[in-house]
């Protein structure tokens, strides 16, 4: 729908409003790296963890060193010697694997918090991470909150067509009937609401 509307309309928005299913690796790096629409929409991801160990967002990503450096100061990279053949380091996932030294996880104190099961501790990175650093950076500002203030606003109104006035799925064919549909019900939902907005007695001047 974006690029319809820029190339028909020559339109295009300066920030995106979505909700955490829109909020995947590739589409924040399409948004951020081709579109330089600036994405309102929270993170998918899953790096969190639960199970008392540190997750990846405890490790600090250095940019220009290409690294990551743990809760402890250490460095964790994705290569500690040169090959003969160099190596992407690209996985079929997506991501780079950064890791730590082994002598580094074996005398840290932090091991037991960091890695208890694994020899030395790896953190993987997504190749679109940097699009969703700038998601995340946008997500702690104030026309962040006012955006999702809005999004749920939007998001209310549509699921008042579908439960309440049962739009579950439309009835007339084709993108005219689908308009047609539309303005109906949002017709109907205007009424709907300008109704609660009349007085509930009348004056008595009126009733007699």
């Amino acid at each position: 729908m974006i690029d319809r509307t820029e190339n028909r309309f020559g339109l295009k928005p300066g920030y995106l409003v979505a909700d955490s299913a829109y909020g995947s690796a590739d589409n924040l790096a399409w948004l951020v790296k081709e579109k330089e629409i600036a994405p309102h929409i929270p993170v998918f991801d899953k790096s969190n963890r639960t199970d008392g160990t540190f997750s990846r967002a405890d490790f600090n990503w250095d940019g220009e060193g290409d690294r990551y450096i743990c809760p402890a100061g250490k460095e964790l990279v994705q290569f500690r010697r040169t090959y003969a053949t160099p190596r992407s380091g690209i996985t079929s996932e997506g991501t780079r694997l950064y890791r730590a030294s082994k002598k580094d996880c074996d005398a840290c104190e932090l091991k037991q918090r960091c890695c208890p099961n694994a020899v030395a501790r790896k953190v993987p990175r997504d190749l679109n991470e940097d699009a969703r650093d700038v998601a995340r950076a946008i997500a702690g500002t104030p026309d962040y909150e006012r955006s999702r203030h809005r999004r749920k606003k939007v998001e209310m109104l549509f699921a008042h067509l579908k439960r309440i006035l049962r739009m579950a799925r439309l009835r007339l064919r084709g993108p005219c009937g689908a308009r047609d549909e539309f303005l109906l019900a949002a017709t109907a939902q205007n009424l709907r609401r300008l109704a609660k907005l009349r007085p509930s007695r009348l004056p008595a001047a009126m009733t007699a």
